[in-house]
């Protein structure tokens, strides 16, 4: 009985699933897009900044249709129309290491930078205008980065299903670094940043695959060493087996929305499984 409602369970999950992923389309969202944000290595210029923004006395936030104002008017070439892409470099504030390596990569992937909102310019002065919200991400802050807008358009995504134990590609192979939300797991829809960027060759639009060894001990959370092929009271086999010797398991699929120096970002387009900080990914 137990097991038929487990069963149950799942078949209803599934379809829950199945169906979001057939309204949603297979394309990436504005917010895909616009609030994927960045890995960089080489510095963002902050010249150009939010000063401030109406009720200044009170707002500590702005949202969509809020006016805000800005560090350039008429004298640096600004104009009624304008848009700009509102950015600001982030960090994890409780960093916690998921697996051996980590920081070392975090390192050389360089600073990431978290996209927050669009703006356009409704009113120009001499040295500053005035600009409203017109996308959002998060809440605009006094001294956020602004930088020219940039139309984005959606990638094709991967097509076909997962093979689960699919051969490896041949081509380059990174890890998956970090999260947007900087949680350990992530799946369906969710993006990562990964240590694959344009001075490994990787560009926007690209499709990569993301697996697993099946007898990896690197990450940080504890496992019995070699339960791929043994398990105290579970059986054994005569011989050892290491994580070179035995099918990797493909985890899911992805595309690359924007590429910094040696990262880039990825929007996970389908999924198998739970995927962890730590997992490796291919280009496809």
């Amino acid at each position: 009985m137990r097991a038929r409602i487990g069963m149950l369970v799942l078949t209803l999950l599934a379809t829950a699933v199945s169906g979001a992923a057939q309204a949603r389309g297979a394309a990436a969202t504005p917010n895909d897009l616009y609030c994927s944000g960045v890995v960089r290595t080489q510095p963002v210029p902050r010249d150009t900044h939010i000063i401030s923004g109406e009720d200044s006395y009170a707002m500590t936030g702005y949202a969509q249709g809020d006016k805000v104002f800005i560090n350039r008017g008429s004298s640096h070439g600004t104009s009624v129309g304008d848009e700009f892409t509102v950015i600001r470099q982030v960090k994890d504030t409780s960093p916690t290491t998921w697996f051996r390596g980590q920081g070392t990569l975090k390192r050389a992937m360089g600073h990431l930078w978290q996209d927050v909102g669009r703006v356009k310019v409704s009113e120009v002065r001499s040295s500053v205008s005035i600009a409203e919200v017109t996308f959002t991400c998060d809440m605009l802050q006094r001294g956020d980065t602004i930088r020219p807008f940039a139309a984005m358009s959606s990638p094709a995504f991967p097509e076909g299903p997962i093979d689960a134990f699919g051969q490896p590609t041949g081509k380059s192979v990174g890890m998956v670094v970090l999260s947007k939300s900087y949680g350990q797991m992530v799946g369906t829809y969710d993006i990562v940043y990964v240590n694959l960027g344009s001075a490994q060759g990787v560009k926007e639009g690209d499709h990569v695959r993301l697996f697993r060894y099946q007898n990896s001990t690197h990450e940080v959370p504890y496992r019995p060493r070699g339960t791929a092929y043994q398990l105290w009271g579970w059986g054994s086999t005569p011989l050892r087996y290491t994580w070179g010797d035995l099918p990797r398991e493909v985890l899911a699929h992805g595309v690359v929305l924007r590429v910094g120096e040696n990262a880039a970002t990825v929007l996970l387009t389908s999924s198998l499984k739970d995927i962890y900080l730590g997992d490796y990914v291919e280009l496809k």
